[in-house]
């Protein structure tokens, strides 16, 4: 509470400040962000650190030992998440106006416990003893309405009635920017009935039924990602997309209000769409502005038009959002209606463009015909924009030549590339104070931090004997304290002197977890193989995964109990010993990140190429000194264009070989490497436990339906261990290469990334905040009170 009182304070002067003086303003619309604890970032922003430590010490307390106690906000899940919270950082700590915008989840995604070696889901308590950095604004509430009908007035106005309505009500976080008064704010909508409580029910002995309303709208702000394998998860996850979309745009359109009229809008206000949850916010701006507003379409739509950009992070086809029409009917009649307008005067322009061609008006058109219509989000978001932008460069030029080709060819000028980014506060500064010390010591600046270009010059240090001596000593201080947690939580030893080498992210056929844990099983029938002596010669490795699998995701569930029964078998083989461990680590979080990271010697990014659209994980890895393993895929490619080819370990097929590869696969003329034969055996034979339980794994590669390619990319990525294990002997080198790892991650700073948005995308000034600007105390009380 002594440091909110102090965030609050830069907080309420930040937003008085852009009110008076600031032009343009970015709204940030994201389904979920993971922020991690509060703590450690808010002390380290505002460089209050010193003082509190010595404060508390005076008490008899440990600033480290006392913020560990925090739980993570459970507001987000993966990198999509991780991903908002390091653009949140960047925009305040580069003083560019902004707000986030999202939900406010009671119990997250899920708290991931292993029960016989398999996830469980199990509740996200975090609310339990409340939430010290959320401002609770109760006074600011919008209704949202769902279902209903639409009305035609005499002068022809459509007005949507009736069904459900639910208070969204506003939860503030600050977002402290690092050496800088200015204090951001992410907006959470938390869902309220609004109507409390059914008295006429309750008396008329329908108990239950009296509390089903409230019940009802309080799911929507509860589980981020509700299973949507059934109706009703379907009808619940779409709730909250409108949800929080309709929110937002009613406080967006309430706070531009003092600026000036709507027509010209665009110009103070922008709003980044984080993939298509939030794509319902151009319907919903298209009927604010033409129901309540009384614009005409033509006037709405040049508004509406201007004031969104949109970010997609997938080039998977079956990944881009869908929703039936049936039940965006039942739900948002009035917005089924207008999308449908929208998709009518869109699909004019492309015919008049290109005459003729029916399958491109097929591909581009925002509503997907046979088998049940289907409303295209992704398309709804692209046609509804005034730029697109992918997240890496091969992501985006995949985007232009796959699945929106068609769209290129009508507006190439609205794709862009935004290579993502990640905080260097969170992911180097706070999370590994031994690293920042030696950053601070050989760059002799502590202004890295914000202008991560610097770790350039650690290049010229890099042979001096006495920073290899302290690289390794930092390595191995992290590499303790990760096993002391291992050895605590799992009950597993394991030994410091083996190279860590980690697999932590979301748990997706596409990000092939699959395929390294074959790999480790042939490891293990290889060392079985060897003779005491032959053994001992061999590197140690300590495989450690982590990361969640969606719960109704079942191959990945599955591929988390191979992990686990394999970790059951080799631990425990005393003719082993260390020279391999399997660790499983679960409910993979940001302060468990923030522990397994800096103990990182290898880490892992393998997904099949063109899979993945960026990734961030590689880049924290990267800064952190762990050496990637990986494919030519997403982010991985302009890293190596960064830190040198010869300072990673590149495998696998290229992207432009992939379909041909499938192809290859599905009329089964993919070769099948007899090293995976022989541990696919291994798995069948039992060694493992009952083989039947891994059928469908061992059916997805022997029945070519090897869709991510473990067939093809096997060979490859055992030759690369092998190049691994040879690199590892020689320490001197693979610090070397730790440290130019380090030294070119300059260019992942989420604050380059936030850069190109302001410049390219949002056309927005920074406004920092004066140190001498005090907000009056009448002003205060107002702003407190919304």
């Amino acid at each position: 509470m002594s440091v909110r009182d102090r965030l609050i304070d830069n907080w309420l002067d930040t937003n008085q400040y852009y009110t008076e003086h600031s032009g343009k303003r970015v709204y940030y619309l994201s389904l979920e962000y993971l922020l991690g604890r509060s703590l450690t970032n808010s002390v380290s922003n505002m460089e209050l650190e010193g003082p509190l430590a010595e404060a508390l010490m005076e008490l008899g307390y440990d600033l480290e030992n006392l913020s560990q106690m925090e739980k993570d906000a459970a507001l987000g899940n993966g990198g999509l998440g991780r991903l908002a919270a390091c653009f949140l950082d960047s925009m305040a700590t580069m003083n560019i106006p902004g707000w986030g915008y999202g939900l406010r989840y009671n119990y997250g995604i899920f708290r991931q416990i292993l029960r016989d070696g398999y996830q469980a889901e199990i509740p996200d308590y975090w609310l339990n003893y409340g939430n010290p950095w959320e401002i609770d604004n109760a006074e600011v509430f919008y209704g949202i309405r769902f279902g209903g009908h639409v009305n035609v007035t005499g002068d022809g106005r459509r007005v949507w009635e009736g069904g459900e309505v639910v208070q969204a009500v506003a939860c503030d976080y600050p977002i402290p920017g690092f050496k800088t008064r200015n204090t951001n704010n992410l907006r959470l909508w938390r869902s309220r009935p609004g109507d409390e409580f059914n008295l006429d029910s309750f008396n008329q002995g329908d108990y239950l039924g009296a509390c089903e309303d409230r019940q009802s709208a309080e799911n929507i702000s509860s589980v981020l990602y509700p299973a949507d394998n059934t109706q009703q998860g379907k009808t619940l996850r779409l709730k909250q997309e409108y949800f929080f979309t309709a929110a937002s745009l009613r406080d967006i359109l309430r706070r531009y209000r003092k600026k000036g009229q709507l027509e010209k809008m665009s110009d103070f206000v922008v709003i980044q769409l984080n993939d298509t949850h939030p794509a319902l916010a151009i319907p919903e701006m298209m009927r604010l502005l033409m129901d309540e507003e009384g614009f005409g379409w033509e006037e709405a739509w040049a508004i509406s038009s201007k004031c969104f950009a949109f970010t997609n992070h997938t080039v998977l086809p079956e990944a881009l959002e869908k929703w039936n029409v049936d039940l965006l009917h039942e739900v948002l009649p009035r917005h089924m209606e207008i999308i449908y307008e929208i998709n009518h005067r869109f699909l004019e322009v492309v015919r008049a463009k290109f005459p003729g061609q029916t399958d491109m008006v097929q591909r581009m058109s925002i509503i997907e015909e046979g088998g049940g219509k289907r409303v295209r989000m992704a398309n709804l978001a692209i046609v509804g924009s005034f730029t697109v932008n992918g997240v890496a460069a091969l992501h985006s030029q995949l985007l232009i030549e796959t699945i929106f080709r068609d769209f290129h060819a009508l507006w190439p000028e609205k794709f862009q590339n935004k290579t993502n980014g990640v905080t260097p506060r969170r992911w180097i500064l706070q999370c590994n104070k031994p690293l920042s010390d030696i950053l601070n010591k050989w760059l002799e600046t502590s202004e890295w931090p914000s202008k991560l270009e610097l770790l350039s010059g650690l290049r010229q240090h890099i042979g001096h004997p006495e920073l290899q001596r302290e690289w390794s000593s930092m390595k191995l201080q992290a590499k303790k304290k990760l096993a002391a947690y291992i050895e605590k939580e799992l009950g597993i030893k394991v030994d410091c002197n083996a190279m860590f080498d980690m697999h932590c992210k979301r748990i997706h056929e596409y990000k092939r977890q699959l395929l390294n844990i074959l790999s480790v099983i042939h490891r293990y029938l290889q060392l079985k193989k060897m003779s005491a002596a032959e053994r001992k010669e061999q590197v140690g490795r300590v495989v450690i995964f982590s990361g969640k699998a969606a719960p109704a995701y079942y191959m990945a569930k599955l591929i988390i109990k191979l992990i686990t029964a394999v970790g059951d078998v080799v631990n425990v083989d005393a003719d082993i010993g260390d020279k391999l461990k399997v660790v499983f680590i679960p409910n993979y979080s940001v302060s468990l990140a923030e522990i397994i990271i800096p103990a990182c010697d290898l880490s892992q990014h393998i997904s099949t190429a063109g899979t993945e659209a960026s990734g961030t994980s590689n880049m924290k890895f990267a800064m952190n000194g762990g050496l990637i393993v990986g494919t030519l895929d997403g982010a991985n490619i302009e890293i190596r264009e960064e830190i040198g080819t010869e300072n990673m370990f590149i495998f696998g097929a290229r992207s432009h070989e992939i379909e041909h590869l499938r192809s290859e696969n599905r009329l089964g003329r993919l070769k099948i490497p007899r090293s995976l034969r022989v541990v696919l055996e291994a798995i069948n034979g039992g060694m493992f436990g009952e083989a039947h339980i891994f059928q469908p794994i061992l059916d997805s590669i022997l029945q070519n339906n090897d869709v991510y390619l473990v067939t093809a990319d096997f060979a490859s990525y055992l030759e690369v261990q092998d190049r691994i294990d040879t690199t590892w002997k020689d320490k001197a080198s693979w610090n070397r290469m730790c440290m130019l790892s380090v030294a070119g991650s300059g260019k992942f700073s989420s604050d380059r990334t936030i850069a190109e948005y302001a410049n390219d995308i949002w056309k927005v000034k920074p406004a920092r905040v004066p140190k001498e600007w005090n907000t009056s105390d009448a002003i205060r009380n107002a702003l407190q009170k919304k």
